[in-house]
């Protein structure tokens, strides 16, 4: 090889070895599962429903409703009851007219109270992928789950259309487009809700559907470097509210 080659081979490694070592927290390398929500009652959150316009309202009852109902995915615990307190939530929805009608499902703080406002749930590492067993409506109504980044944006992201029968487990990848780090730090994006909606052309006035094992796949490596926790939020609060002064 020439002298002049080699040295341009040299310099394209050295590129390359500069911008990996820039870039190398976007490179993933530890992937974990996580179940976010079991729906089974154990978690610190209970889960509302709130429902567009013409969510049907009578006089003594109203709807949309959500509960733990005693039911799940064979396919995912199998058929035995016995010794199993597996749940799932149920969300009831009526509408008194056909149209682009919305139910959302969003947590709260458990230990909030009877006034406690919407939570929103923190995502650990980068999101790559979230599933989630639904049982259908066998109806063509569309299941979207909502999330902010880290600049505060929302996101609506398809899990896909309810028009089957029975459970299936529904799997989205995240767009590599939104962010999930700033300045070389992951920071994590938050759920904040499921949202149902339903087409003019599909009846409202009376379905259910029901949610089980809301899990995600997510990187959750970071490199460490010396001094990398005075840029951790909680630790700069515990730092500079110290009585040390």
């Amino acid at each position: 090889m020439k002298q002049g080659s080699f040295k341009a081979v040299c310099l394209v490694l050295l590129a390359a070895i500069a911008v990996g070592s820039a870039f190398g927290d976007d490179i993933t390398v530890n992937s974990e599962s996580r179940v976010l929500e079991s729906f089974d009652g154990d978690s610190p959150y209970v889960w509302k429903v709130t429902g567009s316009k013409f969510a049907t309202k009578l006089e003594d009852d109203s709807w949309p409703k959500s509960s733990l109902i005693a039911s799940w995915p064979q396919a995912l615990f199998g058929v035995n009851r016995e010794g199993k307190d597996l749940k799932s939530l149920g969300i009831w929805g009526k509408f008194d007219r056909q149209g682009y009608n919305w139910i959302d499902i969003y947590p709260v703080a458990a230990d909030g109270g009877d006034d406690a406002g919407p939570a929103e749930i923190p995502i650990p590492g980068r999101l790559q992928t979230m599933d989630m067993w639904v049982w259908g409506s066998n109806l063509s109504y569309t299941l979207q789950a909502y999330f902010r980044d880290v600049n505060g944006l929302v996101h609506a992201i398809t899990l896909g259309n309810l028009n089957f029968q029975g459970w299936k487990n529904l799997q989205v990848r995240i767009p590599t487009n939104i962010p999930q780090a700033k300045r070389g730090r992951v920071e994590p994006m938050t759920f904040i809700k499921f949202r149902v909606w339903t087409p003019p052309i599909e009846p409202v006035n009376d379905f259910q559907i029901y949610f089980d094992q809301f899990k995600i796949l997510t990187d959750t490596f970071e490199s460490l470097y010396d001094g990398n926790e005075l840029a951790m939020p909680d630790r700069i609060q515990e730092l500079w509210n110290s009585d040390q002064q």
